[in-house]
């Protein structure tokens, strides 16, 4: 509990990625993504409940001896690849809180993914939250002005046009407002937000601005980058240890 609220952890790691196969599992390091999210839930001690939604006895296992329960299976029909983030955590708190005879006031989704978060993102965003009395807190990463909406593109027909027609307006990147984009660090959600308004991102939604490198892994070329930035990491605890 914290805040005075009870705390839910919903960890989504169905089986059937297409990128990369059983990617929830993907070593990083030596140790599996879903199992990385169970090491940072243990230095959570107000966390009352952490859950992982799989559709894979072999996810469900590792999470398992990660310090994750598995009291649901996730079913079929939660299990293909247009399935919206609401639709797998609203059935895990109701699926949980049955078997519970619980009720959660906050649910906060850990994608394995992510697996550069720290114990202290995720208790920024809850923190948030409940003080701004918000419907839904996200982590962000700010957008590197190169990649701005403004300044995309598309190719149709074999014709270069703008994605956004203002586009054509922004001769230097002083005129664009700075964007973020999500990096899958941590969502924390209200009940009355997730049951009630249907949705993760209610009427009232703030962020907790991550300003530290992060990788959200979709690719093989992200594991590379996030057992890069993890071997930087290393080297610098060990210059400040020494």
């Amino acid at each position: 509990m914290l805040l005075d609220k009870k705390i839910l952890v919903v960890v989504p790691a169905r089986g059937g990625s297409k990128g990369i196969k059983l990617k929830n599992i993907r070593p990083l390091k030596g140790v599996p993504l879903v199992a990385l999210v169970g090491k940072v839930i243990k230095q959570l001690p107000y966390i009352d409940r952490s859950v992982v939604s799989t559709d894979h006895p072999e996810i469900a296992r590792i999470a398992k001896e990660a310090g994750i329960d598995v009291p649901f299976m996730r079913p079929e029909k939660l299990s293909g690849d247009r399935i919206s983030d609401w639709s797998v955590l609203h059935h895990a708190l109701k699926a949980t809180e049955e078997a519970d005879n619980e009720i959660y006031d906050v649910i906060v989704m850990l994608q394995p993914t992510s697996p550069l978060r720290k114990p202290e993102h995720i208790t920024a965003t809850i923190e948030k939250l409940i003080n701004g009395n918000y419907d839904a807190v996200w982590t962000l990463s700010e957008t590197d002005s190169k990649y701005h909406p403004l300044k995309q593109l598309i190719l149709k027909d074999d014709q270069v046009g703008y994605y956004d027609i203002k586009g054509s307006k922004v001769i230097a990147r002083q005129q664009l407002d700075q964007a973020y984009h999500r990096n899958g660090v941590a969502y924390a959600i209200s009940r009355d937000c997730l049951v009630n308004q249907k949705s993760i991102k209610g009427q009232k939604t703030s962020a907790v601005i991550i300003d530290v490198l992060t990788v959200n892994i979709d690719t093989e070329d992200d594991f590379k980058y996030a057992e890069y930035l993890l071997r930087n990491e290393s080297k610098d605890e060990n210059i400040v240890n020494s």
